[in-house]
């Protein structure tokens, strides 16, 4: 009772508000994508292990194998392409995440299913959900360095990725990453700098495309 109480006490303290429980498309859309993660992941390795094969019914057995995962993946990126087009609101968050150059289907689908709270929430506290924001590190007089941690692994991996081709089309994340190079930031620290960069102009896109969702609808 008292941990509950003190709990409480934050919450109202700090003014926490909770958000809505996923929607059945929600949960679903997830589903999908993780499904589709543990798809590419072995085709990966089925790929690794043909490339390798010498015996020939070997290479025959993981070329079945290889086949019949490429229809799943097939499959699961068209039933996941047409749920996002079908829902109106993730059509319009579709259409603002696009106009990035680099931002794939992957990557839109990837943050709608396990970066829900993208535009409903602060830039600072986006970057912590998805691991891309410096955590401190200090005790008394000290001040440690501040590494980033924990958070969602699924969209901090693809915004890594996309951010580094987002910075060769966009002009205003090609400046920042020079002057990240210019101030001889090492390149781990730049790749971090450019993935919250990229997710916090996301976010920024995200709530504008709700804005204006709400006030058409």
């Amino acid at each position: 009772r008292i941990d509950a109480a003190m709990i409480a006490h934050y919450a109202e303290a700090r003014r926490l508000s909770a958000l809505p429980p996923p929607k059945a498309a929600q949960l679903r859309l997830s589903a999908l994508m993780t499904r589709l993660s543990q798809v590419t992941r072995d085709l990966t390795v089925q790929k690794q292990r043909r490339s390798a094969a010498a015996d020939r019914a070997i290479v025959e057995s993981l070329d079945e194998v290889i086949a019949l995962l490429m229809r799943q993946s097939r499959t699961l990126e068209g039933e996941i392409a047409s749920m996002i087009d079908d829902d109106p609101l993730w059509a319009c968050l579709n259409r603002a995440f696009r106009s990035i150059k680099g931002v794939a289907d992957r990557t839109v689908a990837r943050l709608m299913a396990e970066l829900p709270e993208i535009g409903r929430i602060s830039n600072k506290a986006i970057a912590k959900l998805a691991g891309l924001a410096p955590i401190a590190n200090d005790s008394g007089k000290r001040s440690g360095h501040r590494p980033v941690r924990g958070g969602r692994s699924g969209p901090r991996g693809i915004l890594f990725v996309v951010a580094a081709t987002a910075a060769r089309h966009d002009p205003h994340l090609a400046a920042f990453r020079q002057r990240l190079q210019s101030a001889g930031k090492p390149k781990m620290i730049i790749r971090i700098a450019l993935a919250r960069k990229l997710l916090v102009i996301l976010n920024a896109k995200a709530r504008d495309a709700r804005r204006e969702f709400e006030y058409a609808t």
